[in-house]
């Protein structure tokens, strides 16, 4: 394993040192100290490398992640795994608002709970969330899947598309359009293979889902003037 002191390259050489692994992998595995709550830290990986940041991180840490494993042993800032691609963040600690923003693709794993906006605008991003998550959160979510194992804040997936929202505790209220839906055999399925690759021990039958009614993005001539 290799170890960076952030403190002592700087974020700018931490980066590119991870970052120039794209061409060819020289080293798999990667180790930060002394994160201190730094901001955007192993951000833009394109390589089938594992980063370990030890300590609590700042805001971006992992974002535009591609096929890279990122694991925070603490607590991360705000936009965690923002716009990822492909790959895992996995956090060990809570999390700040409007993770996994954006996502297109990959895993996002918070232990602990999120804030507010998680999966906000998400695009195809898987996000397990072991804890809570706050207010507005799958906001205008595209595609992909959120798991919640705790309870969800005001207004879960307002303006939603086409995600898929799995909770297995309490919703204090459902934002515009989205409303319960049927948890059939498929879904049972995929929620059990996205628990199983977060390490949750929850069950599938202990959750509910939601998603949209269809109604708020599909054009209405009765609403033209």
């Amino acid at each position: 394993m290799q170890t960076l002191d952030l403190q002592a390259v700087g974020l700018r050489e931490l980066n590119q040192k991870l970052q120039s692994q794209k061409d060819s992998v020289e080293h798999q595995r990667w180790q930060v100290v002394n994160a201190k709550g730094s901001h955007a830290i192993a951000v833009g990986l394109d390589a089938p490398i594992e980063v370990t940041v030890e300590g609590s991180t700042g805001y971006y840490c992992g974002g535009m992640n591609q096929k890279a494993t990122v694991t925070i042993n603490g607590y991360a800032g705000p936009g965690v795994a923002e716009n990822m691609m492909s790959g895992s963040v996995i956090v060990e600690g809570d999390a700040s608002q409007y993770a996994g923003a954006t996502g297109n693709g990959g895993t996002l794993v918070i232990k602990g709970n999120a804030s507010s906006r998680c999966g906000i605008s998400m695009k195809g991003i898987n996000i397990v969330v072991h804890g809570n998550v706050g207010h507005m959160s799958a906001f205008m979510a595209q595609s992909g899947n959120l798991v919640v194992c705790g309870d969800a804040g005001e207004a879960l997936g307002d303006s939603i598309y086409e995600a898929r929202l799995f909770v297995r505790g309490s919703v204090q209220s459902l934002g515009a359009d989205c409303i319960e839906k049927e948890m059939k055999e498929e879904h049972l399925q995929l929620l059990k293979q996205l628990l199983e690759q977060a390490q949750s021990d929850a069950k599938p039958e202990e959750f509910k889902r939601y998603g949209s009614a269809r109604k708020l993005y599909n054009f209405n001539i009765d609403n033209a003037y």
